[in-house]
């Protein structure tokens, strides 16, 4: 009997076995990982690249399988875009292992060493979390993400896909442990949890035995279910409700580029612009010009007051406007008093994501910077650049939102502890 088809209880307990199963291999594999070379990590990340180049059309066919299910289950088109797969973010894909393969290895890196007056020499010294479990929805770009960063980290991964993407991951994990193989390191180093059953999500949250590590990437409901039932430390990525603000002293022609990149360039990623700010001072001479754009690309506007009173195809904006991440060509534009108005609207409303200044003044940029507390603040900059891979990362396995241990992409350094590491002659504490 499949465990799909099984009575509740017998699922639960199976899904429970399952997921032990599934931290017992980690637990080995991760023994054998930490103390892995540079080389034989690097061979496995090229291995994969290579394979995932050479069977993209396997991987391509399992994703229309998710194409087909996501059309027939009436997901919208920003979501498809999402799942979606073709040869170019193939490509990406396995261009972002050998990215990867190619950053130097964190882990063995000193940190900082110090030596006390009775001779002890203290180092710390980077190190791999340990076990981390990932869960996310729709995109299996993050399955070779996941697995490549945590493997290249000294991390054994194990892997929640949402069920609109199981077919893709599954075809994706099975390439990676295929070079894992070749490599000669445990396969269960990258694990793919089998079944869509969201039970299984449960019984991550409560793996506190093996687990080190919980990274959620999803919706809103995902991010809060893993935060408010969790036992295992989890780094978070909510909302990704990110702002441009064009100050009077932009230039008008870049001001127009970058919101238009940062908007329409992709919709559906966590760091399209969702919120245009536009100083008040500048309203009859750069509003217009970069709302015109956005019109011309098909974006629909909603707007405060002042916006609607010079756009006749805005639509006016609601309270709920200001708060909303639309992962859809549709932004909310609001007049502010200059950038003391714009950090204050982003400290209200914002998701402490990424927020951008278009200006042509220093001084004014240089306090955007230092007084919005988000992740990642940007200076002429479209927000799309909010991405581990072009942070020069290889990629990334997400944008945390945290406070604490990593804000921003995470990539390989964010993906490590430290030991601290103490030398002596035979000392003796007094």
């Amino acid at each position: 009997m499949n465990v799909q088809t099984k009575p509740a209880d017998d699922i639960a307990r199976d899904v429970a076995g399952l997921v032990a199963e599934l931290g017992r291999r980690a637990k080995l594999a991760a023994v054998a990982l930490r103390t892995a070379s540079t080389e034989t990590k690097n061979k496995a990340l090229s291995d994969a690249a290579r394979l995932i180049r050479e069977r993209r059309a396997a991987i391509l066919a399992a994703n229309a399988k998710d194409i087909e299910a996501a059309k027939a289950a009436g997901m919208s088109e920003v979501l498809q875009d999402r799942l979606l797969l073709n040869e170019a973010r193939v490509e990406a894909m396995a261009k972002g292992l050998d990215d990867i393969a190619a950053l130097p290895d964190p882990v063995g890196a000193k940190l900082e060493e110090w030596t006390r007056p009775n001779g002890l020499v203290i180092s710390r010294v980077r190190v791999p979390i340990g076990v981390i479990g990932v869960i996310y929805e729709a995109r299996p770009n993050v399955t070779a993400d996941a697995g490549a960063l945590c493997l290249k980290s000294g991390n054994v991964v194990v892997l929640r896909g949402g069920s609109d993407s199981f077919h893709s991951s599954r075809a994706i994990v099975a390439l990676l442990r295929e070079a894992l193989a070749v490599a000669g390191l445990p396969v269960d180093c990258v694990q793919l949890v089998p079944v869509t059953d969201r039970a299984a999500v449960g019984e991550l949250l409560r793996a506190t035995d093996w687990l080190d590590l919980i990274v959620p990437r999803g919706g809103r409901s995902l991010i809060d279910r893993v935060t408010e039932e969790s036992r295992v430390p989890v780094l978070r990525h909510y909302d990704g409700i990110c702002h441009v603000y064009v100050d009077r002293d932009a230039d008008v022609a870049m001001a127009r580029d970058v919101v238009a990149n940062a908007k329409m360039r992709r919709v559906s990623i966590c760091g399209a612009a969702e919120t245009l700010l536009v100083d008040r001072a500048a309203l009859d001479t750069h509003l217009m010009p970069v709302l015109e754009q956005l019109h011309a690309l098909g974006c629909e506007v909603r707007g405060d007051s002042e916006v609607v009173k010079r756009d006749a195809k805005a639509v006016a904006a609601s309270d709920k406007d200001w708060r909303t991440e639309y992962l859809a060509p549709v932004i909310a534009v609001a007049a502010v008093d200059g950038v003391e108005g714009a950090i204050a609207h982003i400290a209200r409303f914002g998701s402490q994501h990424t927020e951008s200044i278009v200006t042509g003044n220093a001084a004014t940029a240089e306090r955007f910077l230092s007084e919005v507390d988000s992740a990642i603040v940007m200076h002429n900059a479209s927000t799309q650049f909010a991405d581990g891979a072009e942070f020069g990362l290889g990629a990334e396995i997400g944008i945390s939102t945290n406070r604490m241990h990593a804000r921003g992409p995470v990539g390989l350094v964010e993906l490590t502890t430290y030991k601290n590491v103490v030398r002596g002659h035979g000392t003796l504490r007094p």
